[in-house]
């Protein structure tokens, strides 16, 4: 409950400074232009991995996000951005967070934690922006950089870029992440990464981007996508994309990553009328029969719940040795006023045999999400995943889970 009285009072702190000055005695403007914005996102979530041994999990925990950003000492195009994380469990652990040590349950990674998610200083002269500082990157479709959102405790990096979007329809970037902290990383984690991201309009039918992640003492990650969207009477859009993993470029603490592993994945997706559908044919390489160079292709850093069925079978560390084929269909509907209902379903392979099979069962998933009458900014999620084991040793187990979430946003903007 001090938590929670705790985040009640900085909101009402934080709230007071919007859209208002900060001054020194000498009458410099440390701040101004104040906007606090925020997020209170409740959820319960079940986890159950049927004869695994461990109880079934119900976590109830609620995230707050506030953040203040402001223009900074008067000085044109400096700006600054301050921001908290906190998670709560209200007292209770029928769940094994990953640090709570409650290991008789099944997992549901959030742990209660609080941290500082935004602390950052921005310079920016025309569309050329220099940022450094800890805040969420996330690029592209979040397949390999993102901040994984979904868990309640959110990643955040600590980088030092550029950005520049001069040039119409060109948008370029330049990182150096040295840090990051949130989901799956505990405190802290040193890194000596360098992300180059590149995209450009070519038309509305087509987008062309490019990039290269190296990640230190893990692997380069390089490859290329093409994107955009048709109007053929429905309204199409497509994604075809490919990436290679290589030995990486940068070291830390001596280390050097070794890979060899590939990536591809094509999508198509469809909305008629607010009908929507879609099917999607995803690729990461495995490493045969483990003896050779070659590694199973993996997305470290990538918001992954988002690719390859809810449950989280197959999220990062739990990516077969022999790599994985996802075929799904997807199939919904989304309007005003009804909000948006989706079902996929997944097929899943490995990329090479695991113990004479390639079975890694199949998922079905399905969420619907809107806004909640009379109040604004408020909506109410209800998520489902169900996992049907497959035949190879490590996925031979049923996997339950389910989400009923509350997710509240404000600004004083």
């Amino acid at each position: 409950m001090k938590k929670i009285a705790m985040s009640a009072v900085a909101i009402a702190s934080m709230m007071s400074f919007s859209t208002t000055t900060v001054s020194a005695e000498d009458g410099i403007n440390i701040l101004d232009d104040i906007v606090v914005s925020g997020q209170i996102r409740p959820r319960y979530e079940y986890a159950d991995v049927k004869d695994n041994g461990k109880k079934a999990a119900n976590a109830y925990t609620a995230r707050t996000k506030l953040n203040m950003s402001a223009n900074l000492l008067g000085i044109e195009g400096l700006s600054t951005n301050i921001g908290i994380i906190s998670v709560n469990n209200f007292g209770s652990n029928k769940y094994n967070s990953t640090d709570n040590g409650q290991t008789q349950y099944d997992i549901v990674k959030d742990p209660q934690k609080a941290m500082i998610s935004n602390a950052d200083i921005n310079y920016q002269v025309g569309k050329t922006i220099l940022h450094a500082g800890r805040s969420q990157v996330k690029l592209d479709n979040q397949r390999f950089i993102g901040t994984v959102g979904w868990r309640q405790f959110e990643r955040s990096y600590d980088t030092v870029y550029v950005a520049d979007n001069s040039v119409k329809g060109l948008n370029l970037l330049a990182a150096w992440v040295y840090g990051y902290q949130g989901v799956g990383a505990g405190n802290t984690v040193d890194t000596n990464s360098i992300l180059l991201h590149a995209s450009y309009d070519v038309m509305p039918e087509l987008k062309v981007t490019m990039y290269d992640y190296m990640l230190a003492s893990l692997h380069d990650t390089y490859g290329i996508a093409l994107t955009g969207k048709i109007d053929a009477g429905a309204k199409l859009n497509y994604r075809a994309e490919y990436a290679v993993q290589k030995d990486g470029s940068m070291k830390i603490h001596g280390v050097k990553g070794k890979a060899d592993a590939s990536y591809y994945n094509l999508d198509l997706g469809a909305n008629i009328s607010g009908i929507l559908a879609g099917v999607n044919y995803e690729v990461l390489s495995g490493d045969g029969d483990g003896t050779g160079s070659q590694t199973a292709f993996n997305p470290a850093l990538g918001t992954n719940h988002k690719f390859n069925g809810w449950a989280d079978v197959f999220y990062v560390a739990s990516v077969p040795t022999g790599g994985l084929k996802d075929m799904n269909i997807r199939l919904g509907y989304k309007a005003k006023g009804f909000g948006k209902l989706l079902g996929v379903y997944h097929d899943f392979k490995a990329d090479k045999d695991m113990g004479g099979t390639d079975d890694l069962g199949s998922e079905f998933d399905i969420v619907y999400v809107n806004a909640i009458p009379g109040v604004k900014n408020l909506s109410g999620l209800v998520k489902y995943a169900q996992y049907s084991k497959g035949k190879a040793t490590g996925y031979t187990n049923d996997k339950t889970v389910a989400w009923l979430q509350l997710d509240y946003k404000f600004s004083t903007k």
